[in-house]
């Protein structure tokens, strides 16, 4: 039976749906699989997307409708983000604010100096990497623009290098470059979390209790019974805040806009540090939050991942690869490095500094695993925001620069 004149079919629906169930079942197999202590978690969901993608894109595309295919993946992409980033902002405000104003210089400094390191070694790149290549030199410009992106995570930094080639055949040429890079930009910082502790033996008690030094706040605000829960779970609040993120997120400023992500997680940090509004609880339970973020990592790295496949497969170049790879190391261990010997940042505060430098979601997801504590969340939110305006205005200076 084919509805919508045969654009859709129940059979192809069914299809759809059956695949990102049977992905996240495969994907969740795959990142137990631990060898020498690293895994890849719930980045393992990835992997068997990005693999779904290479080889059953088509026939999904076929089965149903190419445009549909697209439009349905960016749904799952962007309400996974939705509700991962809302969680993360639930979690992290009771103790987000005492944290920034305690280490606002740093976390400023470290978001600028990853960002500005890996548009230095996107720099590099360019100016070697130019004089190697059949692309004119805005070609080459718009394709390494777009693996920093990419290498980076940093949706707003590949819509600003769209938004600053201009055309529409290098706009094309900034995604192929972003759809090359954005797999190690995923898995590099995966694993550099899980790895970096290892190295350096760090005993994991010993770290939390340093993290979560003066979270007085979080405590206080539990166990007030004279609130007015708004459901038993609290959703509704969660549900508000999403929305009102939304909507933050939709206002731009020239080229410049919080993003769906960026207003979700300013929405959700104002919430989850109150705690409440007048009589009303807008906390929800702690099981909630932790269920949407887990799912909601899970549902965007399935739409990341089986789109980011097909592509791959399609405009996949070695040396391409190699770039991105630069990218993401580069920035990431500066970043690392910097926050250690001269922030003097904590082991767990570093981490999750880096992965908000590096505005890696997946990364923080792996790190909250591997710290075994969620207070990692507020470093990342408060770096994320400083690297999300910098790789805007990066992506946009490098092409202006080497036009």
């Amino acid at each position: 039976m084919d509805l919508f004149n045969g654009i859709l079919s129940i059979h192809g629906v069914s299809f759809l749906m059956i695949s990102v169930i049977a992905i996240a079942a495969l994907g969740y197999i795959l990142g137990r699989v631990t060898i020498k202590g690293v895994s890849l978690g719930t980045a393992g969901v990835f992997i068997v997307a990005l693999i779904y993608g290479c080889i059953f894109y088509k026939d999904l595309s076929d089965e149903i409708n190419t445009d549909f295919v697209t439009n349905a993946l960016k749904i799952v992409d962007n309400l996974g983000l939705i509700l991962f980033v809302t969680a993360v902002g639930f979690i992290a405000g009771p103790s987000f604010f005492g944290n920034f104003k305690k280490n606002f210089k740093s976390y400023v400094i470290l978001a600028i100096i990853i960002i500005f390191s890996g548009g230095l070694a996107c720099a590099g790149c360019i100016l070697v990497g130019r004089n190697f290549t059949d692309l004119s030199n805005e070609e080459f410009t718009a394709m390494l623009t777009g693996i920093l992106s990419g290498a980076l995570t940093s949706t707003p930094g590949f819509s600003a290098a769209k938004d600053a080639v201009g055309t529409e055949e290098l706009q094309s040429i900034v995604s192929v470059g972003y759809a090359i890079a954005y797999i190690f930009g995923v898995i590099g910082v995966v694993l550099f979390v899980q790895i970096i502790p290892k190295i350096m033996g760090a005993n994991m008690a010993k770290e939390r209790a340093l993290l979560m030094g003066s979270d007085t706040k979080a405590k206080k605000m539990k166990g007030n019974k004279d609130l007015i829960e708004m459901d038993e779970f609290g959703i509704m609040p969660f549900a508000l805040a999403a929305v009102i993120g939304i909507i933050v997120g939709s206002f731009k400023f020239g080229n410049f806009s919080l993003s769906t992500t960026g207003g979700c997680l300013l929405a959700s940090l104002i919430f989850g540090h109150f705690g409440k509004f007048g009589k009303f609880s807008v906390t929800p339970k702690d099981s909630t939050l932790k269920v949407f973020r887990e799912l909601g990592l899970m549902f965007f790295l399935i739409g990341a991942g089986v789109s980011g496949g097909a592509k791959f497969i399609k405009y996949f170049d070695p040396i391409y690869f190699l770039y991105g790879m630069i990218m993401t190391i580069v920035p990431m261990i500066l970043g690392f490095l910097f926050a250690k010997y001269v922030l003097k940042l904590s082991l767990l505060n570093n981490l999750g500094s880096i992965t908000g430098g590096m505005t890696s979601t997946p990364a923080l997801g792996t790190l909250i695993s591997t710290a075994g504590t969620e207070n990692v969340a507020s470093a990342y939110a408060a770096t994320y925001p400083v690297a999300l305006i910098s790789v805007v205005l990066v992506s946009q200076f490098l092409i202006i620069l080497f036009k």
